[in-house]
């Protein structure tokens, strides 16, 4: 969104003291925004659509709260940027001083400006000297769409603390849904009561953080993927954030985030402006629809990737540091034989990197393991049809590296120390022109030299002391900008060049980062069962096609469990699907097998990354049911997975919802898939010949479905019949 006048001929009200309802409408949510008194918006409503003719005068007038005892004598509703002046007891929107004056500002709307589906109000406080623009939207898909912008009017610095946005909630929205995890076990969902309270999650990591919650959700008691109002907000930024929910003694309560300013971090000269990171709000009858209001957005975006997504082969966890040019051409050569058409070359191909403490910062091919450079592999990967792709880690540098001892002063740091070491390496200061500059160069002449069609970019370390290493001031906010601004012009310079966001695996996952990239890396750990909960609760924001999801080996790297390679490829398939395996160690049965799985992602991506993310409410919570239906409703992928063992000896019925109730669908196991062994003692006859059910039966009756041992799946493919 943007602050400048609209090209088109927008409806400008510049308001005085009169009253200005907005009702702004899409994909079955109104939002109203009233300015009353010349007061900041607050919104009188989010949620379901009103319709066209709603009486918003009368909607504003059962709105205005009562005056009850000991309270302010003119009532007040709290605004998008909730003010301490107006007497919100709450978490101020603006916070901030000037040398501890201009502390409590009260903004004066002056002008109003509504084009289409967002509107622009801009006010000022002129006692405060301060100015506000506040760009409030609905996109087609009925996301909120929020961002402010504040400039200091006055002839002295204004030292800026914070900034949020919030939305109201009703008082049916009882109960909390928010994420949290660590490395290796991301997106693991918590839920409390949301009563008289302030629930604030801040990440301080300087990256998004896997204990981040990607979106804050607050709903009806028992609210599910498919029962229930549910509303909730996501911070489109890659550094310190906050996102909160709080309901106070009145009654009131807001959902809301923004930017987590550091002490002193953002300071307004006169003239100068700050925006926060969009704020997105989304709502709907349940998870399920509150989740396809972000995949359609996404999906609508001018860059959001279009080609098929390629079937990834990633070397990390086949050969790790073991970079041997003539194992590597074997990988490709099984890799292409499976149907990979993309091959990432991992962690280990540069200077001084034989483990994973020294190096970072040297981007050169390590002459002593690659003495012709990257070219007779490259060269291999392409002669195999296959495009390639390489792993780095621009923005860090290792303590032991030829980079840092070149320039020491390139680190992060409050001034004076240097923060503490992760493994082994610190952050490099981005805010820098000429630490750009290099790795700007440096990535520039590898893709170009290697025509690198992709670029895994890690992260793996938290922003601890990150100050600007010339002033020792508080950096997150301008490195976070830096990234950005590093990524786009990367890939202005090389159009078709995809990127990964990876971050130790999932720590760097928001709509900030993917405007500048094509995919995130959900997790570095990509045990099945680990997985079908963390893909599970990333597709609360991401549709699949944008969550990257490799076949490992049968024995997990990172947890040391085994499965089967349907249950790996099962979870694997949901989502941009890609194979991180020593296929050299893999048996001829277990290649010809993969190979299938690989041919039939390869027949069903184009609609699957199209579709829409179906999940069932399960009643018993080691049964996960879910699938994807596509565009057009003519066909669907369902997984019902046994994450442990069942509270009852049989899984019993499970629904399949979310298909055209009148629609009638045949029903059978997925191509590649085999059926369970569990199934062996105790068959369900419908499994062999199919079964015929409309989507009504299935939403309603559903299938039964076999007992299934822990960490198995059954994969099952509808298609839609025509009527004669």
């Amino acid at each position: 969104m943007s602050t400048a006048p609209p090209a088109t001929a927008p409806d400008v009200d510049d308001v005085g003291a009169v009253d200005r309802i907005v009702h702004l409408r899409a994909d079955g949510v109104s939002l109203v925004l009233h300015c009353k008194d010349s007061r900041l918006p607050q919104v009188l409503h989010w949620g379901a659509d009103l319709g066209l003719d709603a009486s918003l005068g009368a909607v504003a007038a059962a709105s205005v709260p009562a005056v009850v005892p000991n309270a302010t004598e003119v009532p007040s509703a709290v605004a998008v940027v909730p003010a301490h002046a107006t007497a919100w007891p709450g978490l101020p929107g603006l916070r901030g001083h000037r040398d501890g004056r201009d502390w409590s500002p009260l903004f004066t709307v002056e002008r109003i400006v509504e084009d289409g589906g967002s509107c622009l109000v801009q006010a000022s406080d002129a006692e405060a000297g301060l100015a506000l623009d506040l760009e409030m939207g609905l996109t087609p898909a009925g996301l909120v769409r929020l961002r402010a912008t504040v400039r200091n009017t006055g002839d002295s610095v204004y030292t800026l603390d914070g900034l949020v946005l919030a939305l109201p909630l009703p008082p049916r929205a009882t109960e909390l849904l928010d994420l949290t995890g660590r490395w290796g076990r991301e997106r693991t969902p918590q839920r409390r009561p949301f009563g008289v309270q302030a629930h604030v999650r801040d990440s301080r990591r300087g990256r998004t953080g896997s204990d981040a919650t990607l979106v804050l959700v607050a709903g009806e008691s028992g609210f599910g993927f498919r029962r229930g109002q549910v509303w909730g907000v996501h911070v489109a930024w890659s550094g310190n954030h906050r996102t909160y929910a709080e309901r106070v003694p009145t009654g009131d309560a807001v959902i809301g985030g923004g930017e987590l300013l550091l002490e002193g971090e953002v300071r307004l000269e006169p003239g100068e402006t700050y925006s926060t990171p969009e704020v997105f709000g989304s709502c709907g009858d349940g998870l399920d629809e509150l989740s396809a209001r972000f995949h359609r957005h996404l999906r609508s975006r001018p860059h959001h990737p279009t080609r098929p997504r390629r079937v990834v082969l990633n070397t990390w966890e086949a050969v790790y540091f073991d970079h041997d040019l003539d194992r590597l051409r074997t990988l490709a050569d099984l890799g292409a034989e499976v149907g990979a058409e993309l091959f990432v070359l991992d962690d280990g191909w540069f200077r001084n990197r034989r483990d994973d403490t020294t190096g970072l910062g040297d981007w050169h091919v390590d002459e002593r393991v690659w003495p012709d450079g990257l070219h007779p592999l490259v060269d291999h990967v392409r002669s195999l049809g296959l495009d390639f792709g390489l792993w780095v880690e621009p923005e860090m540098v290792s303590a032991d590296s030829d980079l840092l001892r070149a320039h020491p002063d390139w680190v992060l740091s409050t001034g004076g120390r240097r923060p503490p070491l992760v493994r082994g390496q610190y952050v490099l200061d981005l805010t820098r022109a000429d630490v750009r500059d290099h790795l700007l160069e440096r990535l520039d002449a590898l893709v170009t030299e290697y025509r690198i069609a992709y670029l895994k970019w890690d992260h793996n370390r938290d922003l601890v002391d990150a100050g600007d290493s010339r002033t020792g001031r508080a950096a997150v906010h301008a490195q976070t900008l830096a990234i950005y601004g590093l990524l786009d012009e990367l890939r202005r310079r090389h159009p078709v060049l995809e990127v990964e966001s990876c971050s130790s695996g999932g720590s760097r996952v928001d709509l900030g980062i993917l405007e500048h990239t094509d995919r995130v890396w959900a997790s570095d750990c990509i045990d099945a069962l680990e997985r079908q909960g963390i893909q599970r609760w990333t597709g609360l924001l991401l549709p699949p096609e944008l969550i990257g999801s490799h076949i490992g080996a049968a024995r997990s790297h990172t947890t040391g469990r085994r499965h089967d390679l349907d249950f790996r490829a099962t979870t694997a398939l949901f989502g941009h699907l890609g194979i991180e395996w020593d296929l050299a160690a893999a048996e001829p049965a277990e290649l010809a097998a993969l190979a299938r799985w690989v041919g039939f992602y390869r027949r069903v991506r184009g609609w699957l990354h199209r579709g829409r993310v179906v999940r069932a409410d399960s009643p018993d919570p080691a049964i996960l049911v879910h699938g994807v239906v596509s565009d057009d409703e003519r066909q669907a992928l369902f997984a019902v997975v046994a994450t442990a063992a069942g509270t009852t000896t049989s899984a019993g019925r499970v629904t399949l919802p979310g298909l055209p109730p009148d629609g009638r669908f045949a029903v059978g196991l997925a191509e590649p898939a085999a059926v369970p062994p569990s199934t062996a003692l105790t068959p369900v006859p419908w499994l062999a010949t199919g079964v015929r059910l409309s989507g009504r039966e299935l939403a309603e009756v559903g299938v039964q479905v076999p007992p299934l041992h822990p960490e198995q799946a059954l994969l099952l493919h509808l298609v839609r019949e025509e009527r004669p």
